[in-house]
């Protein structure tokens, strides 16, 4: 079975992009809050389409909470990923300003969300459980203050990573089995997800 990258973006968009699943998302973002969430309607998905500079549709964004989330999935290792973020968030809240008509030159002090941007890595290169990408490393020349700053936490969902966040969400921990049975048979692959009770999503988008 041909099981690639794009598999891998599109399952991930599958199970916690859609509006039918939006219960995956919300989970997904009550395991990274440690919070517990339950009202659907409390959630909104805001991912951007078609953002140019995202090689792959791997990415889910939505605001819950007064906080503007980004979950991106990785199977390459990526050091550019807070550049990436910072991007696209600054597209987010261009819309989100324009969506509730702020005006950006009165006097008028405006509030936005609180952003959180996570990347979560299932590819074969070595990382910690977690890893905190800076923006400023990339700088050629870093303020000298050090005052601005953006990240990306790199959450490793691999097998024996991240065990609490992968026990606390079903469909990231489902995911995360779908994927490490990548060299896997195709019908041995059916027996397992049925085995194990995964998402019929899953089974519906690689078959």
């Amino acid at each position: 079975m041909n099981f690639n990258r794009q598999h891998k973006d599109r399952i991930f968009c599958m199970i916690f992009g859609y509006e039918k699943y939006k219960g995956n998302l919300l989970d997904l973002y009550n395991a990274l809050n440690e919070t517990n969430y339950t009202n659907l309607d409390d959630l909104e998905i805001t991912t951007m389409e078609n953002a140019v500079y995202m090689s792959m549709k791997n990415d889910v964004s939505c605001i819950i909470a007064n906080n503007m989330a980004l979950f991106e999935q990785q199977s390459t290792w990526n050091p550019n990923m807070p550049l990436r973020g910072f991007m696209y968030f600054s597209d987010l809240f261009n819309k989100y300003v324009s969506k509730y008509h702020f005006r950006l030159y009165d006097d008028k002090f405006i509030k936005i969300p609180t952003p959180q941007y996570y990347v979560l890595y299932n590819g074969s290169r070595k990382v910690p459980d977690k890893q905190i990408l800076k923006l400023s490393d990339a700088f050629v020349a870093p303020p000298k203050d050090g005052i601005f700053e953006w990240t990306a936490t790199v959450l490793n969902i691999n097998p024996g990573y991240n065990e609490k966040l992968l026990s606390a969400c079903k469909p990231l921990k489902e995911y995360a089995i779908l994927i490490e049975t990548k060299s896997t048979g195709r019908n041995m692959m059916i027996k397992m997800l049925l085995s194990k009770k995964l998402l019929k999503s899953v089974l519906i988008v690689m078959f």
